[in-house]
């Protein structure tokens, strides 16, 4: 996926090849070590690292011998966004030329659809109810995505192909609640006040919302 990203962008691999690339990967599940457990196939030299989250960031920068700061981020659902926060903020303080901001889930484990399935979390139909008074749990899904974020001005001068551009990211934490796993709407406000860099937007710049929701009572701002 890292390597169709730099093709889709139009970035050449010896433009990367011992430059400060960041790579941030968000990774939440562990069910690949967990399936060659269960199967008895984890037992060689390579399960102690390969199974390893960080390895997923770290296997992309010596694939292509990239040489910026290089983590595997685990926020839960928000972990590829916060690897995009990440991502951002390397360029904006000079860490990186170019960083790269992926995610990938994998749905190996059948023990974690039956614990959320336990705690109501897993939607009995199959069907995501969002903002909907029956809203009963979510789907969970599996897949790779990655990202190339370069500077704008970098980008056009490079000739690259611009799909978007992240004016600000931010991150906080909702803090104590009722529970572990339930969210606050007051924190993720703050956060949006909170947004990077601040001055270069206003509330009317803003067109589009996409907002945080679960399919659950608990889980829907």
């Amino acid at each position: 996926a890292a390597g169709e990203a730099f093709e889709d962008a139009g970035v050449p691999l010896e433009r990367l090849r011992g430059r400060h690339t960041g790579v941030f990967v968000g990774v939440s599940g562990v069910d690949y070590p967990q399936a060659q457990r269960f199967r008895r196939t984890g037992e060689n030299i390579y399960a102690g690292t390969g199974g390893t989250m960080s390895i997923a960031a770290n296997r992309i920068s010596h694939k292509f011998h990239l040489r910026g700061p290089r983590m595997a981020v685990d926020s839960a659902c928000s972990s590829s966004l916060v690897a995009t926060d990440l991502a951002c903020h390397t360029i904006w303080r000079g860490q990186s030329d170019v960083a790269i901001a992926a995610g990938v889930n994998a749905l190996l484990d059948p023990g974690v659809f039956v614990n959320f399935s336990r705690a109501n979390m897993i939607s009995r139909t199959g069907l995501i109810r969002t903002f909907d008074a029956d809203a009963h749990g979510y789907v969970r899904g599996e897949g790779a995505g990655v990202v190339l974020i370069k500077r704008l001005l970098q980008a056009v001068h490079d000739g690259d192909r611009i799909y978007a551009v992240i004016r600000g990211t931010a991150v906080n934490q909702d803090g104590r609640t009722s529970t572990i796993t339930v969210t606050s709407a007051e924190s993720h406000t703050e956060m949006l006040r909170r947004r990077a860099p601040r001055p270069s937007i206003s509330d009317s710049d803003i067109d589009y919302v996409e907002p945080y929701g679960t399919g659950t009572q608990l889980g829907d701002l």
